[in-house]
């Protein structure tokens, strides 16, 4: 476990998506500014915001439904690309390079997920960093 929740991984990445939405949002059509743009903006803090604020929650299930929030919101985006780029807002590569942030930061945030259900269980260390290798290394390469 980390020490604090800018050392998560998934929120680094988090993040950098955020910063990436705003910029391409900035060029979107003033007439959307209440619509789409605001909608992806907020999309996105959400991913980051959702994991800072279930990284401090005690209780594992009251953790794993925050970052279920942010898997959510993770989808949001994705949506909110095909959008952009059917709107004509976000070239194809774009919208391309967007869908490859939101998937990476989706399986390391569904990794550190999966740990705090293995460790929920209450599996023996060695055999949860077996578990924790294996599915990191799937999700990682799927």
């Amino acid at each position: 476990m980390t020490a604090r929740f800018e050392d998560v991984i998934a929120w680094q990445k988090a993040r950098i998506f955020i910063n990436h939405v705003y910029r391409i949002t900035k060029r979107f059509p003033s007439d959307e500014s209440f619509g789409l743009t605001s909608q992806f903006q907020r999309a996105a803090v959400s991913i980051a915001a959702n994991i800072a604020e279930g990284y401090k929650r005690i209780g594992k299930d009251d953790k794993l439904r925050f970052y279920n929030y942010s898997q959510g919101s993770l989808e949001e985006c994705r949506c909110y690309i095909y959008l952009s780029n059917d709107f004509n807002y976000i070239s194809y590569d774009e919208a391309q390079a967007m869908l490859v942030e939101i998937e990476e930061t989706s399986k390391i945030l569904n990794s550190y997920i999966i740990s705090i259900k293995i460790d929920k269980v209450g599996m023996s260390k060695p055999r949860q960093n077996i578990c924790l290798n294996y599915l990191t290394t799937y999700l990682l390469n799927h």
